[in-house]
């Protein structure tokens, strides 16, 4: 596979065909392992947890799913519609159709897990630099447990998840299946892991269900430094592209922005959903249009925790938006605005409260092991 294709600009992103296993028993590729990743590898012990230990997270909590909503109502965009009100009746029904649209929201996120577990372990095949090839096998280790996690809760409070959604999947699909690196690391580990970040943000904020909350934030404590393998990636590359190189990643990054705002929340998404509780799903999306507009999805991403506001300022921060690109993004976001904010990301505050409370887990049972060992 030649560079070019990978527009590798730093040698610790040199790259191989996936099925080229024989240049990974190089001898010089040995004694030639990168820095740049030894700290966020490192990190990987502070933030340790395992789903399947209820010290960490009890799946077993209960919530009455009958009479709460588990996102508020202001974040179930349906239920702004008279005809949809009408239609459900019952408080009690307005809550049902809350937590099945939630279900959605909450399988979008377990397939975009998947995607991103699937996604790191092909950066393990592809990537020479031992460095980068152990962050990429400690970041599959996490998305895996985010797979767990995210299963156990959805069959916790539902029962089992939905499909995934045909927009999410194609992207993941290209994404996963593509062979240029810059593909994966801008697609997953810059939009989709910067996408996840507020909505974990998001769903940590405004949830009714403590489990929820628990969840999301032990998640965002990985997703912090998955973030950070993009922005290293961003830094080391885009200050040394050529015009046309800069062209292919900003007009790519573009693509996947473009794709996520305006599918992934859409109407049409949810066909199944209107239909399973008895409502026209067209006049739905028909109306539910009228209430979207540029207009709205402007006054929406004022909203520092909204999902699209979080991935214009990540692409923003890594140099990728030039005068070629601004104007559709300024579209959406004041984008002076973003740039004064600073380099901090939503969801950086909530990872460190959630590593202090996991470290006081782990540096706990540390000390207890060395008792055990010097006895």
């Amino acid at each position: 596979m030649a560079a070019d294709g990978n527009i590798t600009k730093d040698i610790i992103y040199d790259a191989v065909a996936p099925d080229d296993f024989e240049s990974m028993l190089e001898l010089d590729r040995y004694n030639a392992r990168s820095t740049a990743f030894d700290k966020i590898i490192s990190a990987t012990h502070d933030h340790f947890w395992d789903p399947l230990d209820p010290k960490y997270i009890d799946f077993s909590e209960p919530f009455d799913m009958e009479n709460q909503m588990i996102l508020p109502e202001k974040m179930i965009g349906a239920l702004r519609l008279d005809y949809v009100n009408e239609v459900l009746g019952t408080e009690k029904r307005r809550i049902a159709f809350a937590n099945a649209q939630t279900l959605r929201t909450f399988s979008s996120i377990l397939h975009g897990e998947q995607g991103a577990l699937n996604l790191s372990a092909s950066l393990c095949h592809v990537l020479k630099d031992q460095g980068a090839q152990e962050y990429a096998a400690n970041q599959t280790r996490e998305e895996a447990r985010h797979v767990t996690a995210f299963a156990k809760y959805i069959k916790a409070r539902w029962g089992r998840p939905v499909e995934c959604g045909p927009v999410l999947k194609n992207l993941l699909v290209e994404i996963i299946g593509s062979p240029e690196v810059y593909k994966k690391i801008i697609g997953m580990q810059m939009l989709v892991e910067g996408l996840a970040m507020g909505a974990f943000a998001t769903i940590f904020n405004e949830t009714n269900d403590p489990l929820a909350k628990k969840l999301t934030q032990l998640v965002m404590t990985d997703e912090a430094f998955h973030h950070k393998f993009g922005k290293i990636w961003a830094d080391r590359t885009i200050p040394h592209l050529t015009e046309k190189e800069h062209e292919i990643i900003e007009m790519w990054a573009a693509h996947c922005f473009q794709t996520l705002l305006f599918n992934l929340v859409a109407p049409t998404q949810n066909v199944s959903l209107y239909e399973e509780f008895g409502l026209d799903p067209q006049r739905v999306i028909e109306e539910m249009g009228k209430l979207v507009s540029d207009e709205t999805r402007r006054q929406d991403m004022k909203e520092a925790t909204n999902i699209f506001r979080v991935l214009v300022k990540t692409l923003v921060n890594a140099g990728i938006v030039t005068d070629r690109t601004k104007a559709f993004y300024a579209t959406y976001v004041d984008m002076d605005e973003l740039k004064s904010e600073g380099e901090k990301m939503v969801g950086d505050d909530i990872a460190e409260e959630g590593i202090k409370y996991l470290q006081e887990i782990n540096f706990k049972d540390k000390a207890k092991q060395i008792l055990i060992a010097a006895e």
